[in-house]
């Protein structure tokens, strides 16, 4: 919210949120009750010209532009050896705790989760099943797509039970400045509604 706020593009956006991110840091609890539960955020940051994906693991953030073709978060990190801006001790850190010896490649989501990259397109996950949607339809993604996807219940990604998808939003962005851009939130907690 802040950088859509105090920003007038995507790449703006990113920059407030990190500035933010490295004073302040991130934390509290994700649910209303008395279960303690936090996580680290996933950011997609779209304006008419072009969009980024942000992932941070507490103050330390990755950050990949999107160069085309479809692109997904999902509650694990995706970023993995694209990286375009990050933190400046991103990785003098992850050596530091012996997750990186420094000379392979360096990947973010590897080195910073527990997630296997090489799998993560291909294991069912709300991830995998969301990247497997968006590319059954690119190309072709119109707002009435995007918002059937983001109904799919089958595929996790409008979760029910414990833990509930909570909203959604779908924006069109016209490269054109003289066109609208569009947005749609759902009414109701379920996108299915």
């Amino acid at each position: 919210r802040l950088g859509l706020e105090r920003a007038d593009t995507a790449e703006k956006a990113l920059t407030v949120i990190v500035d933010l991110l490295e004073k302040y840091g991130q934390g509290g609890n994700c649910m209303e009750s008395h279960m303690v539960f936090t996580y680290h955020n996933s950011f997609l940051i779209a304006d008419r010209k072009e969009a980024w994906v942000l992932e941070t693991s507490g103050k330390y953030w990755a950050a990949e532009k999107v160069e085309g073709g479809v692109r997904n978060i999902s509650n694990q990190l995706s970023i993995t050896t694209k990286i375009d801006r990050e933190h400046p001790e991103l990785k003098e850190y992850a050596k530091s705790k012996g997750w990186w010896d420094g000379e392979k490649e360096f990947d973010f989501a590897a080195t910073y989760s527990y997630v296997n990259t090489a799998r993560m397109t291909t294991s069912r996950g709300r991830y995998c099943e969301g990247y497997k949607l968006l590319n059954k339809h690119k190309g072709s993604i119109t707002s009435e797509i995007m918002m059937e996807i983001l109904r799919d219940k089958e595929s996790g990604i409008n979760m029910e039970g414990g833990f509930m998808t909570t909203g959604s939003m779908v924006s069109v962005l016209p490269q054109q400045a003289n066109l609208p851009c569009i947005h749609f939130f759902t009414g109701t907690p379920d996108p299915a509604r």
